[in-house]
């Protein structure tokens, strides 16, 4: 009886640390900006890695990489002589065992370090899917969720002289107040998806930034520097050396610097996409970037780049590397999708349906695209949760934060067909497009719906969240889930918000690659043909579209995603792409292509 006890009071202790460290999780700090113009060690590379698709690592503590100290001691689990897998790189397709995982992968990395007088270091992640739980040397420093954006732990004073020993916990579970939450359509890659990076710093440093045109204007600037550390009240210097410009401030009690300063500037647009070089200089750290500069708004019912009206070529893109089926994040990945978004036409990209990598917008930014950047929520949030509203916030901070001074971003999309009917659903999201606002007041602020009637060859767009948003942003699939009630040329408009620019977010329906000649009027033939007669009757029915701004098929390349279980046809993949996976053009491919050409 005496050993029974001991038993349970040992497990209940155990359990009981469990859940102290659970409820007393301390949350990541926001990232810095522009990781890549710091002092950064890289710890990409290969990771050793625990397999714990039951979930058993936390009451284990794996964290502690106990050893055996007696001959009658053994411990459950080891990294020693475990499977390796990529940082960065998500952990489904590199292994075949994690295809279809979603649960925990601990992945571990040793490195060395020696500390530096009057040095601060932080631990910065690009991205871990879903939620992360970081440990150095045995001890808990932070947890992150969120799936898609940077997050960063200071660890100086943490880490020891020497060899360390960093441990993370990803776990890409499905949560039902998670963002987004049980409903999505792509593949759930998981793992530590973009890069590591350890980030030496002085004891102050230029934390972030915002230098963009004043919105409306096409020659001021009117923006702000913050430095983060104990000597806050510096002069800071910002200068263009291509334009001789060169402009001082000093910052307040907490750090910052507003600076308004006007120039002559080559403004960035998709034909001309022009960058400057930009130094930032404070007493204490020195922090280089290259900005372009531009002007985006809504005038009327036109959407208005630089001050003149502009039509927006897009395409839908998920993060994803057709040829590899695995989460894109190399230069290559984004060069392989954007020049593919490119051929087709495109001065715009959506990239869908939450923040893609930060080398992806800049990379876009340089060939000429501008790039919506959306906001992971999508369908069936659980708005009415307590936690949900601080999720959102915390979303859009990272998001804005880290891609407010790349001028080819124009939109900011905070949410993908979402239901007027879902409680709280209107509140929660008009509060965060306050907040967004506050923080950006430069670009357009968008909500796509997909909530319309369509009666009598009558299509009903309304959505009481379109009085927030700068763009009606439609999602019809006009030939695929709904049939044509008439010739697309007479089809009629009724819009919500008349004034307003339109812009069609996604359209069009899916088609296996190479069938061959199938009816061009029978959806389930799944043939190209039918997706292309889809394709000329939407460009037929533009033309009848109140104040169209734009158009975005869905989408670039067939992707994966596992509610699609037709496995004749889908076999695993949302086959509405332009382009196979295996990088075929398919018939809807060239209409596309020909339309945008005459815009």
């Amino acid at each position: 009886m005496k050993k029974y006890f001991k038993t349970v009071i040992t497990e209940g202790v155990l359990i009981g640390l469990v859940f102290i460290l659970f409820i007393g999780r301390v949350n990541a700090q926001t990232a810095m900006i522009n990781v890549q113009a710091r002092n950064t060690t890289s710890l990409n590379g290969k990771w050793t890695v625990i397999l714990d698709p039951t979930g058993a690592g936390d009451y284990k503590q794996v964290w502690q990489e106990k050893k055996p100290q007696k001959k009658t001691d053994f411990v459950e689990y080891s990294f020693e002589g475990g499977p390796e897998l990529d940082v960065p790189g998500d952990f489904n397709s590199q292994l075949c065992e994690l295809t279809y995982l979603e649960g925990t992968v601990w992945y571990k990395k040793q490195f060395d370090y020696t500390a530096k007088p009057d040095r601060r270091l932080f631990l910065h992640f690009g991205a871990v899917n879903y939620a992360a739980d970081v440990y150095l040397n045995g001890e808990k420093i932070g947890s992150h969720e969120g799936g898609f954006t940077p997050f960063q732990f200071e660890i100086t004073g943490k880490v020891k002289n020497g060899e360390n020993a960093l441990i993370v916990k990803a776990d890409n579970r499905r949560l039902k107040n998670g963002l987004p939450g049980y409903g999505y359509d792509w593949f759930n890659y998981g793992g530590i998806t973009r890069d590591v990076n350890l980030i030496e710093t002085n004891e102050t440093f230029i934390e972030d930034y915002f230098i963009q045109l004043k919105k409306g204007s096409l020659n001021t600037v009117s923006g702000w520097v913050k430095l983060n550390g104990a000597n806050l009240q510096q002069s800071v210097e910002i200068g263009i050396p291509e334009l001789n410009l060169s402009r001082k401030a000093t910052t307040n009690e907490e750090g910052m610097a507003y600076v308004e300063f006007k120039s002559a500037f080559k403004l960035w647009s998709p034909e001309n996409p022009k960058l400057y070089k930009l130094v930032i200089e404070s007493k204490t750290d020195t922090v280089s970037d290259e900005i372009g500069f531009r002007s985006i708004e809504v005038k009327g019912d036109k959407v208005v780049l630089n001050g003149s009206p502009i039509f927006l070529k897009a395409v839908n893109i998920h993060e994803e590397n057709p040829y590899k089926r695995a989460r894109a994040f190399t230069d290559g990945d984004n060069r392989l999708l954007l020049e593919a978004a490119k051929e087709l036409g495109c001065n715009f990209v959506r990239l869908v349906h939450y923040p893609h990598n930060e080398k992806m917008v800049k990379q876009a930014e340089k060939m000429g695209l501008m790039v919506w950047s959306e906001l992971p929520v999508y369908q069936h949030i659980q708005f009415a949760d307590s936690l949900v509203p601080q999720k959102l916030e915390t979303m859009l901070n990272e998001m804005v934060r880290r891609d407010k001074n790349r001028c080819g971003v124009i939109v900011w999309s905070l949410s993908n067909e979402t239901y007027p009917g879902t409680p709280n659903r209107n509140e929660a999201l008009i509060e965060l497009t306050q907040k967004c606002r506050a923080l950006d007041s430069t670009r357009l602020i968008v909500h796509v719906m997909n909530t319309h009637s369509y009666d009598n060859n009558t299509f009903n767009v309304w959505d009481p969240l379109y009085k927030y948003s700068d763009l009606i942003a439609v999602n019809e699939y006009i030939g695929w889930y709904i049939p044509w009630q008439g010739k697309p040329s007479e089809t009629r408009w009724n819009v919500s918000f008349p004034d307003k620019p339109v812009f069609i977010s996604e359209f069009g329906g899916e088609a296996k690659s190479g069938s061959a000649q199938g009816p061009t009027d029978e959806a389930a033939s799944w043939s190209e043909e039918y997706q292309e007669t889809i394709y000329k009757n939407q460009v037929e029915m533009f033309g009848n579209i109140p104040n169209l701004c734009g158009v975005c098929p869905w989408l670039l390349f067939d992707y994966r995603s596992l509610g699609r279980m037709n496995l004749v046809y889908q076999n695993g993949y949302n086959r509405k792409g332009l382009i196979s996976e295996n990088g075929e053009k398919k018939k809807a491919w060239f209409i596309m292509n020909e339309y945008f050409k005459r815009k």
